[in-house]
């Protein structure tokens, strides 16, 4: 358990650390309210343990700002326990209305301060695990179930945010749209299980290649979303033109290197990808035309005999 103690006195500061480190627990200091709330906002501890009179601010209004910062960034509730020389009825109700969770002394016994811990450690944890199985829900609401891949839904709200970051500082900004060729003459061949399984398959193919293509510098924020059905998108923010070109034609080639059986599709006698992508210097409301650009050029692709990408009208 990692612990936030607030406090200005040397004195206490060094005894509660002690104490506290006897049982095990990670201690970090800060030295009035101001100094908390920038504390806790770097490193998010498990409990705080606040003096009320400091200098700078005092540990009512460090903890209403504690409570705002958790609500701004959707942080996980943490304990706050408040230290006193005095618990009188007016300084616990102010606490309590601040925020804050509990109440004790600087000089608690030793039995007491011992369970109070093990209490907060028991907190932590629950905490831990809960915010786990929240990441986990986040995770399975912006994930397609079948491909693994980013949904329509997430995809949408990362791009919109990603194109405002390019737009605020004049960065590049690139798309390509694929779509899996006579995919609906291969579902009528082979049925709808082989379809999902090939879906699959392309769509850790496309991840594959967008990953390789991140580490080698591409861009660090480039993904893969499923677009629908058997279209797929991939969003490359901060790209130059000839490395998303580059990435396009690595795609094509990895799913026909996939050599998955493809009877209908006559040309090749198994499962290729036909690609359409588009590069801009983007700017306000053009996003709409990075799609559409996206889209033509995908059916060129198409129209031209499938299995290869088209970049440029």
């Amino acid at each position: 358990m990692k612990i936030l103690l607030v406090d200005d006195a040397r004195s206490v500061v060094q005894v509660m650390t002690s104490r506290l480190a006897s049982y095990g627990y990670e201690v970090a200091h800060a030295a009035n309210g101001q100094e908390a709330v920038d504390a806790f906002a770097l490193s998010a501890p498990d409990l705080v343990l606040m003096d009320i009179e400091m200098p700078v601010m005092n540990g009512f209004e460090a903890c209403n700002r504690i409570r705002a910062l958790e609500a701004t960034r959707q942080w996980a509730w943490t304990p706050i326990i408040f230290l006193t020389s005095s618990d009188t009825v007016e300084n616990l109700v102010t606490a309590i209305e601040a925020g804050g969770d509990d109440f004790m002394s600087k000089f608690v016994p030793e039995p007491v301060l011992n369970a109070k811990m093990k209490a907060m450690s028991r907190i932590a944890a629950l905490r831990a695990s809960l915010s786990m199985a929240n990441q986990r829900l986040l995770d399975l609401a912006s994930q397609d179930g079948l491909t693994g891949l980013c949904n329509r839904r997430s995809m949408d709200g990362r791009t919109n945010q990603l194109w405002l970051e390019a737009v605020a500082r004049c960065k590049p900004f690139g798309l390509l749209m694929l779509d899996i060729d006579n995919f609906k003459k291969y579902n009528d061949h082979y049925g709808h299980q082989s379809g999902d399984e090939c879906l699959r398959k392309v769509a850790l193919a496309i991840d594959d290649m967008v990953r390789q293509a991140n580490t080698q510098g591409l861009s660090t924020s480039a993904f893969a979303a499923r677009y629908g059905g058997e279209e797929f998108a991939v969003i490359v923010p901060n790209t130059a033109e000839q490395p998303l070109k580059t990435l396009a034609q690595g795609i094509v080639k990895a799913v026909s290197h996939l050599a998955v059986p493809h009877e209908k599709n006559e040309a090749w006698g198994h499962v290729t990808i036909s690609v359409g992508g588009s590069w801009l210097d983007p700017a306000p409301g053009q996003l709409v035309t990075l799609f559409r650009q996206a889209d033509a050029r995908l059916y060129q692709a198409k129209n031209l005999g499938r299995n290869q990408a088209v970049m440029q009208g």
